[in-house]
């Protein structure tokens, strides 16, 4: 600021005039004006406090050419702010192994709980903004490129390519819920950090003399590991003042003002939302001195009376609240209208599968899924090509309906929940993994028995708005920015074994993959033997587009009450490593080991297809069976061979008595619609039946 001061001031001396009330500087980015609004909050959220809720006039006082020169230098000091809180992000994590590998010693410098505290949401925060500076770099460094013929480096013209970034922002501020959960742990964290400073030497040393490298320059800044901390409190509100001045120097008819309008109004709408939630805090007192607090929140398909609905669910100490977002223009503030609440106190959770999808739903998904997929090719024609941007914008807007209809009709998992009055409601899911997450939270916060306050329904559902962490459902549309980190091709997983099981049981293995949903990316494994180390030896294939995360659950089959999820984890997909044949790894799922091997093929993906029915298991060739199975020994071969060991011993003439027909007949359907089979009801005599058949094909293929 100085040099541009001595400059304007020179320029003034020689007569020459100077616009310094519309100059933007790449300094000023950054720059925290004086707040419009006063509002009560904690101290340490000083920095949150929101500013005037109008948006930004474009400013008319100078020409489109000007502002978009002027909108380059902001967004280059965007990249460059960027990069140096990415480098305080890292220094902040640093430590971060090696304190939680010393928790597990004699002598720890933290508690394993203490290092969870401090570091809560750090890296997911870094992971975020990573993918954000890669992509904003990425289409700058696409804009701004050097001649070949001179080698100096040139801008392109705005006429012939426009530079936009409005998706990038919109996906990043679709995330910035992230530091809801690090604001809410952020006294925590700084309070274990000040104790084990004043207790603990070894840490001291650690929190006082963490460095920080500044670049091309190679000096060094010493920070405190408090000081770091604060980084997050202090980014998040730039956030919205970046936004502000981006918005300022876009033109309105640019294709990015309408996104960046609405990734304005997004971060605007958290950091009042920050503000409500304290209050809410301090204004609800629950029984045992506990506060009304909101602890998670999602868009989930309420299944209730039959009907599938997309509904966005706020989970609060207390209470499970449902409510329906009401959408408006883009630009304009969201509403939500009130749909039903279940007090925790008291409340029963039951979780199922559906084992198949009616005809007609199978034909709705793989209409939607293939337009789905005609207009994600579309969209990356055009945007090579050279069409005008309000047709991508309808080509999105499709995109975008098709993918409200798949999450609604997709879900295969329900939960229900029952409440001690006798209100009952069904939520429906489309992985096992988030329904468990939704499922723990629900179960720790129900177990607690919290005497319910009567809420006020109306003030609880206007403060949804502000209060949400998840801004949008999880559309195709907000996945647009492509990876080149993701996959899209084959992906085989195969499963082979799990140990760590505490007493005997029938176990499957279910795994999901993320990416976009044209393709089926959730199965499962059969299950296993009743055994203390389950195995199952089965390959599982994928088609995926964007896949970047693999999500893995072993759960416990049961015949009388619903199956138990032993334990979870989520696998990061990297491409390089997996293209080199198969790779074997093995995973901690709570107290369980599960060996497994990945191989990844890159190819282009073909549209989807219907999916077929399932071939028959018997009167087939019993390699066709374990090829369809992708083992060795086939299910049906596994199933009978547990049952006669099981009983085997308890009965007569288990070989010369059989069973009736109409419950052989009854199995084997079973078996050929690819049902799970419950030991309950497997008759022994069934059992012998199948497995002599099964035999007797064997001997006939080996004698052929």
């Amino acid at each position: 600021m100085d040099v541009y001061q001595d400059a304007v001031q020179y320029l003034q001396s020689e007569h020459v005039p100077v616009e310094v009330e519309t100059a933007v500087l790449v300094e000023d980015v950054f720059h925290e004006e004086e707040e419009e609004e006063e509002v009560v909050m904690p101290s340490y959220l000083s920095s949150l406090q929101e500013e005037s809720i109008d948006l930004p006039v474009t400013p008319t006082s100078c020409s489109s050419e000007e502002m978009l020169e002027r909108r380059l230098l902001v967004l280059k000091g965007i990249v460059e702010s960027e990069e140096v809180y990415l480098r305080e992000l890292e220094v902040l994590l640093m430590p971060m192994k090696a304190l939680r590998a010393s928790a597990g010693t004699s002598q720890p410098v933290l508690s394993s709980q203490q290092v969870h505290t401090v570091f809560y949401q750090v890296p997911e925060l870094r992971d975020m903004h990573q993918s954000f500076y890669s992509d904003l770099k990425a289409r700058l460094n696409a804009h701004c490129h050097t001649d070949p013929a001179s080698g100096e480096q040139r801008d392109m013209n705005h006429t012939d390519s426009e530079l936009m970034v409005g998706e990038v922002f919109l996906k990043m501020v679709n995330q910035i819920g992230l530091y809801g959960g690090f604001i809410q742990n952020y006294e925590d964290a700084v309070e274990v950090v000040r104790k084990c400073t004043q207790s603990d030497p070894r840490f001291r040393t650690l929190a006082e003399s963490m460095m920080l490298n500044n670049g091309a320059d190679k000096s060094r800044t010493k920070y405190t590991f408090e000081a770091l901390l604060y980084k997050p409190l202090d980014r998040v509100t730039k956030t919205t003042l970046v936004l502000r001045d981006l918005l300022k120097t876009t033109p309105a008819e640019h294709s990015d003002y309408v996104a960046l309008q609405e990734a304005l109004r997004l971060s605007r709408s958290f950091l009042s939302g920050v503000n409500e939630s304290s209050q809410c805090k301090r204004d609800v007192m629950l029984s045992h001195g506990m506060r009304r607090q909101l602890m998670r929140d999602g868009f989930v398909v309420d299944g209730t009376d039959g009907e599938r609905n997309l509904r966005h669910i706020f989970l609060y100490t207390d209470l499970l609240l449902c409510v329906r977002l009401k959408h408006t223009t883009r630009g304009k503030q969201d509403q939500y209208r009130f749909c039903w609440y279940l007090p925790l106190a008291g409340l029963k959770l039951h979780w199922s599968a559906d084992q198949e999808r009616p005809s007609d739903t199978h034909l709705r998904l793989h209409t939607i899924r293939s337009k789905m997929y005609l207009l994600r090719q579309q969209i990356r024609q055009q945007s090579r090509g050279s069409r005008g941007m309000s047709f991508v914008a309808r080509t999105k807007k499709k995109l975008e309906q098709m993918d409200l209809m798949l999450l609604t009709y997709s879900p295969l998992y329900r939960l229900e929940l029952h409440s001690p009055s006798g209100k009952s409601h069904t939520l429906l899911l489309s992985s096992l993994y988030e329904l468990e997450e939704w499922r723990e939270a629900i179960h720790k916060l129900s177990a607690d028995n919290i005497e319910t306050v009567p809420p006020d329904l109306l003030t609880l559902t206007s403060a949804c708005v502000k209060l949400r962490m998840t801004q949008q459902p999880p559309l195709q549309i907000s996945r647009a920015v492509e990876d080149t980190e993701s996959l899209c091709g084959t992906l085989r997983v195969a499963i082979h074994s799990a140990r760590g099981l505490q007493q005997p049981a029938r176990v499957y293995v279910c795994v999901e993959v993320d990416g976009c949903d044209f393709y089926d990316n959730e199965t499962q494994t059969h299950s296993s033997v009743h055994s203390l180390n389950p195995y199952w030896d089965q390959e599982l294939s994928f088609q995926v587009d964007g896949a970047q995360n693999l999500r893995l659950l072993c759960v416990s089959q049961s015949d009388r009450r619903d199956d138990t999820v032993l334990g979870k984890t989520t696998f990061k997909l990297e491409s390089k490593s997996l293209h080199n044949g198969w790779r074997r790894q093995i995973l901690q799922l709570g107290s369980l080991e599960l060996t497994l091997s990945l191989k990844y093929s890159h190819h282009r993906l073909e549209p989807p297809s219907s999916t077929a029915s399932p071939l028959p298991v018997f009167s087939v060739p019993i390699e066709t069976v374990a090829q369809q199975d992708g083992v060795l020994v086939p299910h049906v071969v596994r199933c009978c061979v547990e049952e006669v060991e099981s009983r085997g011993m308890d009965e007569v003439g288990i070989y010369r008595v059989s069973g009736t027909s109409s419950e052989i007949n009854a199995l084997k359907n079973a078996f050929n619609s690819s049902k799970k089979i419950q030991s309950c009801v497997i008759t022994f005599r069934l059992c012998c039946y199948v497995f002599n058949a099964v035999m007797n094909k064997c001997w006939e293929s080996s004698h052929s």
